[in-house]
C-alpha cells in the first residue's frame, strides 16, 4: 500500500510543477505572451489550493475511495488535453483539471493512518508529505530534457503516462474508509474559503497587479479578509464544518501552520532564486547561462537530499519531539538561504545549495504532520492536513512573489537583468522568513512533546 500512496503524492506533485520549464515553449508553440503562458503554471497552483480543503473533508468521509480514484480521472483527462491541445485554451483547461490532484496528499496520509499499524503509520504518513515537495525536482528536469529532445508534445505526454500509471495504482491500493464517518460537507462554506483563498492567492502572485492595477491589489486583500470572516462565522455554526477550527486554534496545530506559512516563504523563494540565477547569461555579470535541462539537473539534488532528509526523520522516534525536528529542518534551509546569499560563484555551489534545502525541505516536510497529528483525531487527518498544504500554498505563492518584486526592484531602467545584489537581498528576506519559522517552532516546545514522534 505504501509504495503505491507515495506514488500517487509523488505523481500529482510532478504533474503539477510540469509548467514550470515549460513556459517559454508555451508562448512559442502557441503565438501567446510569456504573460500568458505563465498561467499554465498558476493555474493548477490556484486550483490546487482551492481544491485540497474540499477534498480533505471528503476524504474524511465514507467516499474517500470515490473521491480519490474520480479526482485521479479529472486529473488523467487534463493530462490528455494537455498532450494533443487544438489552442491554447485547451491546454490551459488541461492544465486547470491536472491543479485538482494537487489535494491528493492529504488523503494519502488519511489512508496511511486508517489503514497502516500504528508503528509504519507515522514514517508513512512523513514520507508522503516530503513526497509532496520533492516531486518538483524530478519533474523540472524531465520535462526539459523530453522537450529539447521531442518538443512539448512529449513533456505533456509524460504527465499522462504517469498519471494513468496513478490511477491504477489507487484503484488497487486504496481501500474504503472506516465505517461510521460523516460525508456532509459544507458547500457554502467551501464556496466562501475557495472564494477567499482565490482572492488572497491572485493578489499575491500576480505581481503585475501590483504596478498596474494598485486599485485592483487592494480590493483583493480586503475582499479576502471579509470572506474569510464569513467563513470563520459560518464554520461555528456549522454541524458539519470543513475545518474544524477548534483543532486550528490549539497551540501545536496553530503554530505548526505559521511555521509552515513562513517556513514555505524561504523554501520557494530559494528555489526559484536558485533557478532563475543558473540561468541568467554571463554578460549580465554573472549567472551560468544553462539551458532549461541544466537548470533542472540542479534541482536534483534537492529532490534526493529531501527524501533523505526525509528518512532521518523517523531514526528520530523516541528521541526528538516534533517541534525539535523542524527547527532542525528550519535550520538547515535558513544554512542555504545564508550560503546562497554570500557564495555563489560556481555552478556546483548551486547544487550544492539545492542539496542542502532539499535535505532541510526533506527533514522540515517530514515532521511537520508529527506536529500536527499529534493532537488530531484520526478521522480528521485529511482535512487536518489539507488545511495545512493550503497554507503551505500561500507561502509557496508569498516567496516566488516577493523574490520577484525584489529582483524587479533591483533592475535598473530598460535593463533585462537585475543587478546581482538583488539576488543576495532577496535571499536575506528569505532567511529572515526562516529565522522567524525556528523562532516559532522553539517557542511551541513543551513537556508533552517528549512522546515520540
Amino acid at each position: 500500500m505504501v509504495p503505491a500512496l507515495v506514488f500517487v503524492a509523488l505523481v500529482v506533485a510532478v504533474v503539477g510543477s510540469l509548467g514550470a520549464p515549460l513556459i517559454t515553449e508555451v508562448a512559442g508553440g502557441f503565438g501567446v505572451s510569456l504573460a500568458a503562458a505563465q498561467w499554465t503554471l498558476t493555474a493548477p497552483l490556484l486550483v490546487g489550493a482551492l481544491a485540497t480543503p474540499v477534498l480533505g473533508r471528503l476524504g474524511a468521509g465514507p467516499h474517500r475511495r470515490r473521491v480519490v480514484l474520480g479526482t485521479l480521472a479529472v486529473v488523467v483527462a487534463g493530462s490528455l488535453l494537455t498532450v494533443v491541445p487544438p489552442a491554447f485554451g485547451w491546454l490551459l483547461a488541461g492544465r486547470v483539471a491536472q491543479g485538482a490532484g494537487l489535494g491528493l496528499p492529504a488523503l494519502m496520509m488519511g489512508v496511511a493512518r486508517d489503514h497502516l499499524p500504528a508503528e509504519r503509520s507515522g514514517a508513512a504518513i512523513a514520507l508522503l508529505s516530503v513526497a509532496s515537495i520533492a516531486g518538483i525536482g524530478i519533474g523540472y528536469p524531465l520535462a526539459g530534457l523530453l522537450t529539447d529532445v521531442a518538443g512539448l508534445p512529449a513533456a505533456y505526454g509524460l504527465g499522462l503516462l504517469i498519471t494513468a500509471v496513478a490511477l491504477v495504482a489507487a484503484w488497487w491500493a486504496v481501500p474504503q474508509a472506516p465505517p461510521g464517518r460523516s460525508g456532509s460537507v459544507d458547500v457554502p462554506g467551501s464556496a466562501l474559503l475557495g472564494a477567499a483563498l482565490l482572492a488572497l492567492l491572485l493578489a499575491i502572485s500576480q505581481t503585475g497587479l501590483w504596478a498596474d492595477h494598485p486599485v485592483v491589489l487592494a480590493v483583493l486583500p480586503a475582499a479576502s479578509a471579509l470572506l474569510l470572516a464569513a467563513w470563520v462565522r459560518r464554520e461555528r455554526r456549522s454541524d458539519a464544518p470543513l475545518v474544524d477550527l477548534a483543532l486550528l486554534r490549539h497551540p501545536a496545530v496553530a503554530g505548526a501552520n505559521a511555521g509552515m506559512l513562513l517556513g514555505g516563504v524561504g523554501m520557494y523563494l530559494l528555489l526559484t532564486l536558485v533557478t532563475r540565477y543558473v540561468q541568467t547569461p554571463g554578460p549580465a555579470g554573472y549567472g551560468f547561462g544553462v539551458d532549461v535541462f541544466v537548470a533542472g539537473l540542479v534541482l536534483v539534488p534537492f529532490s534526493v537530499l529531501g527524501f533523505a532528509g526525509g528518512r532521518l526523520v523517523p531514526l528520530a522516534r523516541g528521541r526528538l519531539a516534533p517541534t525539535t525536528v523542524l527547527a532542525a529542518g528550519g535550520a538547515v534551509i535558513l544554512a542555504a538561504l545564508l550560503v546562497f546569499a554570500y557564495a555563489r560563484g560556481h555552478l556546483w555551489l548551486a547544487f550544492a545549495v539545492m542539496g542542502l534545502l532539499g535535505l532541510g525541505v526533506g527533514a522540515f516536510s517530514a515532521a511537520m504532520p508529527a506536529a500536527i497529528l499529534a493532537v488530531t483525531p484520526a478521522e480528521e487527518t485529511s482535512s487536518a492536513m489539507s488545511f495545512n498544504q493550503v497554507v503551505r500554498s500561500v507561502g509557496f505563492s508569498v516567496g516566488s512573489a516577493l523574490g520577484g518584486l525584489v529582483l524587479e526592484a533591483h533592475t535598473g531602467s530598460g535593463a533585462t537583468f537585475p543587478d546581482e545584489a538583488g539576488y543576495t537581498v532577496a535571499a536575506l528576506a528569505g532567511a529572515a522568513a526562516m529565522a522567524v519559522t525556528i523562532l516559532i517552532t522553539l517557542l511551541l516546545r513543551r513537556p508533552a512533546e517528549t512522546s515520540a514522534l
